[in-house]
């Protein structure tokens, strides 16, 4: 499978929430996503729920972008395409797969840049 494919008329929708990417110990019933492994607890939530005194540190001001296509385990480099076409217009990502839906945040700040890639890239891409 090639990714190209997927990426071609494929629909990328944009939060309307900044998130925040925070190593913490503390419960967040509502975020995002949190990821627990051995030594970082990573909460992905809404910036303005962050209790910055529970949190060991703290990355706001995360857009996030999502691909609302069905992705199959099969097809290798979706990413790796995303994210180096990211990459070229200089714009860092932060990457959060689901069972079959990609999830890419990227920083508000650069947002608009991302947006206009990922739109060469033959994605359309809706608020």
């Amino acid at each position: 499978m090639d990714p190209s494919e997927f990426l071609r008329d494929g629909r990328v929708s944009v939060s309307d929430e900044t998130y925040a990417v925070c190593l913490t110990d503390r419960e967040y019933p509502d975020a995002f996503a949190t990821v627990r492994d051995a030594d970082e607890p990573t909460v992905v939530v809404d910036q303005r729920r962050v209790d910055d005194a529970t949190a060991s540190s703290v990355e706001p001001g995360w857009a996030r972008l999502t691909f609302e296509m069905d992705l199959p385990f099969e097809l290798v480099g979706f990413l790796g395409v995303v994210a180096s076409a990211l990459a070229e217009v200089d714009v860092s990502v932060f990457v959060i797969s689901a069972y079959a839906t990609d999830h890419v945040f990227v920083k508000r700040t650069d947002l608009p840049a991302a947006v206009e890639r990922l739109e060469e890239l033959g994605c359309v891409v809706a608020d």
